[in-house]
């Protein structure tokens, strides 16, 4: 396949990320636009020079020129529009979280696993360089036996007061950092506890706190706060330590791996995820699309990250929101 023609489902502003993304890819055409808003769509449409705009993915999907699906939809309407995608015959991008539910996440399995196109949910994470090292550096031994894990992924509140209308930290943030470290240790998780802190009122806390015991003993943190202030100047304070009985690793990001200081302040913008870089959009979506396509372009199924995966991922997370609910420990089979 010379190019994959791609069209978007859901155009919030992830969406309109993933557009950007797409755009900016060869051998990835941004072939159709999808959500339910007239008024978004024709904006969208307009800006990417998209011609082809649905309002229902049903008849986006009967498409033949359409070869593949970002969904980017909120995550508790992800189900329906990735099954009805895999039983298309499409390649279905599935943003994180895969679903809302473990047996939404099983459907999407189960489905994937006899479709016709490839399924791989966007845990952007793991195409982040820093973690690839990680996982690579870890793979060696030279950490020995992981005893403790301790991640921090905070941002600023002007970023989530809509956002915690829809999704909370826990399931939000933590989930990228659960993920990782099923995929850092190849292990998984026996326990969870989760305390949340409440600051604005919304339909979800401002914060998340979870800690995780593994099968092989080890213990991790899991911190997410997403009401840092006014004048905090990164867009993402990522950090992840790993030690183990013969040596540890750090991983910092955005914190400043750039910082500008001007007459508004100090800040430090993005220079991993979603960074412009020469007219176009660089960074791990782009580097997670172009691994998408070329999945596709050879014919075989993503390992980097497996349905399984991002369901287990998923599993863990909800006990970790389930034990901030009941104020109880949460075991996991």
């Amino acid at each position: 396949m010379s190019r994959v023609r791609i069209a978007v489902i859901g155009l919030g502003w992830f969406g309109e990320i993933h557009c950007q993304a797409i755009a900016g890819i060869p051998g990835l055409e941004l072939a159709a636009l999808c959500t339910r808003t007239p008024e978004r769509l024709a904006e969208l449409g307009q800006k990417f020079g998209v011609e082809k705009t649905f309002t229902d993915y049903h008849e986006l999907l009967k498409d033949p020129e359409i070869d593949a699906v970002s969904i980017t939809t909120m995550w508790d309407q992800h189900t329906d529009p990735a099954l009805a995608a895999l039983a298309a015959g499409k390649h279905v991008f599935l943003e994180k979280p895969m679903a809302h539910t473990v047996e939404d996440c099983q459907r999407i399995c189960d489905a994937a696993a006899t479709a016709k196109g490839n399924l791989m949910v966007g845990h952007i994470c793991r195409f982040n360089p820093r973690f690839v090292a990680a996982k690579r550096e870890i793979e060696t031994g030279s950490l020995g036996k992981i005893l403790s894990l301790s991640a921090r992924r905070n941002i600023p509140a002007a970023w989530t007061p809509e956002i915690l209308d829809k999704i909370g930290p826990i399931m939000g943030d933590t989930i990228h950092d659960t993920d990782l470290m099923l995929w850092l240790t190849g292990d998984k998780v026996v326990s969870a506890f989760s305390q949340t802190v409440d600051l604005r009122g919304r339909k979800y806390p401002d914060v998340g706190q979870t800690m995780y015991r593994f099968a092989s003993g080890a213990s991790a943190i899991i911190e997410t706060v997403w009401c840092m202030p006014e004048k905090t100047p990164f867009a993402i304070d990522e950090r992840m330590s790993i030690i183990g009985s013969d040596g540890f690793l750090h991983i910092q990001d955005t914190f400043p791996n750039i910082g500008i200081c001007d007459a508004d302040g100090f800040r430090s913008p993005d220079t991993t995820y979603w960074p412009e870089s020469h007219g176009a959009m660089g960074g791990a979506l782009r580097d997670e699309f172009l691994y998408f396509i070329r999945c596709i372009s050879e014919g075989r199924r993503p390992d980097i990250i497996t349905p399984e995966e991002s369901l287990a991922a998923v599993r863990t997370t909800l006990a970790a929101e389930q034990s901030a609910a009941s104020g109880q420990m949460v075991m996991l089979d």
